[in-house]
């Protein structure tokens, strides 16, 4: 009995796959660590617009001097929400909830490159930048990475938004896809003012962490998703 082997990948095809998958993630990442080193540079150097460098001073000033018990634990919360033990918990949490509900590993493994790239990213600027934290009171601890870019904010981008995106695409109700992924999507931004307040961060810091973070995420949707069509087509298929 001939056996049909051309629905089967060869180990060439496996290698091109491979190939178009991985290259484009690794140039991604090389080209947002170089993007990140030279704005970084630029913000420890003082090599900047006055502007820029008076905004994060003001910014972080005005905070400190509007910090409430309300808010202080309010924002406890809002950096609570991506710090390493809650994102490598919701990040389980999710792995296992998206194979069983769209019994396929696309949509996790998205996640899990989206955070496990973020990570190296946000590892490798903070190795070769080195600003230092703002000069304030702080009300977290330090940890021992710089101050830029933000990896709290960074993270929140990575899986918050990468999870609202997967929920715009893939749940039902319309109205429940969209609350859930304006939650996703406001995550990042609490959890960034969350660590411009407790003194942790300047603003410039969370804005390179979430623009960096951004792109990765981007870059690993299309890559992930032939061309950005599989999230198009698993929104179809659920309205069917």
């Amino acid at each position: 009995m001939d056996v049909d082997t051309r629905s089967r990948p060869t180990p060439r095809r496996a290698g091109q796959v491979m190939v178009r998958t991985v290259a484009p993630l690794f140039v991604a990442a090389v080209g947002i660590v170089g993007l990140m080193w030279i704005l970084g540079s630029l913000l420890v150097r003082g090599s900047i617009p006055s502007f820029v460098s008076r905004t994060d001073m003001q910014t972080t000033e005005w905070a400190v001097e509007h910090r409430t018990p309300l808010l202080d634990s309010v924002t406890h919360v809002g950096t609570t929400m991506a710090d390493t033990v809650m994102a490598l918990s919701v990040t389980a949490a999710a792995v296992v909830i998206l194979r069983l509900w769209l019994g396929r590993w696309r949509e996790s493994l998205i996640l899990v490159v989206g955070i496990v790239g973020e990570l190296l990213i946000f590892l490798v600027i903070t190795a070769t930048v080195h600003r230092a934290r703002p000069a304030v009171p702080q009300l977290d601890q330090a940890p021992p990475t710089s101050s830029f870019p933000s990896g709290h904010t960074g993270v929140a981008v990575a899986l918050y938004g990468c999870l609202a995106v997967i929920l715009l695409a893939s749940a039902r109700p319309r109205w429940v896809a969209a609350s859930l992924a304006l939650l996703g999507f406001a995550i990042p931004i609490i959890v960034a003012a969350s660590r411009v307040y407790r003194g942790m961060h300047y603003l410039t810091d969370v804005l390179a962490g979430a623009l960096a973070s951004a792109i990765w995420f981007t870059v690993v949707l299309v890559v992930l998703q032939d061309g950005g069509h599989g999230l198009k087509q698993a929104g179809r298929r659920n309205e069917t």
